[in-house]
């Protein structure tokens, strides 16, 4: 008998009949369609992918993907996505998490999954604004934000996601944003490959009650001075004619003028598997409204090999039960009990 080839599949096939339901021009909708492009070529049956969520406007994700998933509760969706993996190891497991849900109530969970190192993918949608509760300040936002809550300005210092990541020692470390769809979709097929907790922030513009947080990274005019787009091996270049480049003086990254007197052979090379260099690149976070600012970086900061929690906890349980130890009714009926006066 000749074998059947199952048919190729689409990004529509990973789109549901429900109505995708965002404040119109959400960057939650350039989010979706890039996670549905790549979904094909990962070469994975739908029914093997898990989409699990939190509390907010990104965590509405898995009503819109075709495939297992769960809303689960705030701040939760990453210790829901570890027992799912921890328990069925197969499966390809995605979590859809914001700025508030995985860095405020969510954090302990977040940096815990990071250090525990289950392959997993978090995709962290950052606004810097609580979106789905109308316009709080959240972990990210800036110093001296005016939002409801904070009428006066935020004196909160604020998160850096990816300062945390490297805190929490994640093994896959990485940038993108909402209006740059063939680099978002780079970073997710990236995230995806990673054998272990990649973490992912993605710059997501809430065009309601933050818009344009993040424009002078997107819009066109701005875009090319203001970003650093990271190649693994390649000097760390960047300006809209390409003319600019970041070496180190000492620690500190200093920004170099190839057109009066810099060279491209003193400039930086990105390495994505320094865990030192990593440090200092998720740290370049200056404000872009200063003169002589520092570019804000995208794409892989860092990536390392490191055991993952479900495979560890695999080889322990076959070790335990190859010595005859493995009796769940018997360590039950045991005689690890006390009695209460």
């Amino acid at each position: 008998m000749s074998e059947t080839t199952a048919p190729a599949l689409t990004p529509k096939d990973f789109a549901t009949d429900q109505e995708v339901r965002w404040c119109p021009g959400c960057g939650d909708y350039s989010i979706l369609a890039q996670v549905q492009k790549i979904m094909p070529g990962l070469g994975i049956p739908k029914e093997n992918i898990v989409i699990i969520s939190g509390i907010g406007c990104s965590s509405r994700f898995p009503y819109y993907m075709n495939t297992y998933g769960m809303h689960s509760i705030h701040g939760r969706a990453t210790a829901v996505a570890s027992g799912l993996k921890a328990a069925r190891p197969e499966l390809s497991v995605w979590i859809v998490t914001g700025d508030g849900d995985g860095l405020s109530i969510g954090g302990n969970h977040t940096i815990h999954l990071l250090r525990r190192n289950f392959d997993v993918n978090v995709m962290l949608f950052n606004n810097q604004i609580y979106g789905l509760t109308k316009g709080q300040y959240s972990p990210t936002s800036e110093e001296n934000k005016v939002t409801k809550s904070t009428p006066f300005g935020s004196i909160d210092h604020p998160f850096n996601p990816l300062a945390l990541a490297m805190g929490a020692d994640a093994t896959f470390v990485a940038r993108s944003m909402d209006r740059d769809p063939k680099h978002l979709q780079d970073a997710l097929i990236r995230s995806h490959k990673h054998k272990g907790a990649s973490f992912l922030e993605i710059y997501q513009n809430c065009n309601i009650f933050n818009d344009g947080a993040f424009e002078t990274f997107t819009e066109k005019s701005t875009k090319l001075d203001n970003t650093l787009f990271l190649e693994h091996g390649k000097p760390l270049v960047f300006g809209a004619n390409k003319d600019k480049g970041i070496k180190l003086d000492g620690f500190k990254p200093v920004i170099v003028d190839l057109n009066n007197g810099g060279s491209v052979n003193d400039l930086w090379v990105h390495d994505e598997n320094d865990f030192y260099k990593a440090q200092i690149l998720v740290r370049m976070f200056d404000d872009p409204r200063l003169p002589d600012h520092l570019p804000r970086p995208f794409g892989v900061f860092y990536e390392t090999d490191r055991p993952c929690y479900e495979d560890g906890m695999q080889m322990q349980i076959d070790e335990v039960m190859a010595k005859g130890k493995g009796n769940l009714d018997k360590l039950l009926r045991g005689k690890e009990t006390w009695t209460i006066a």
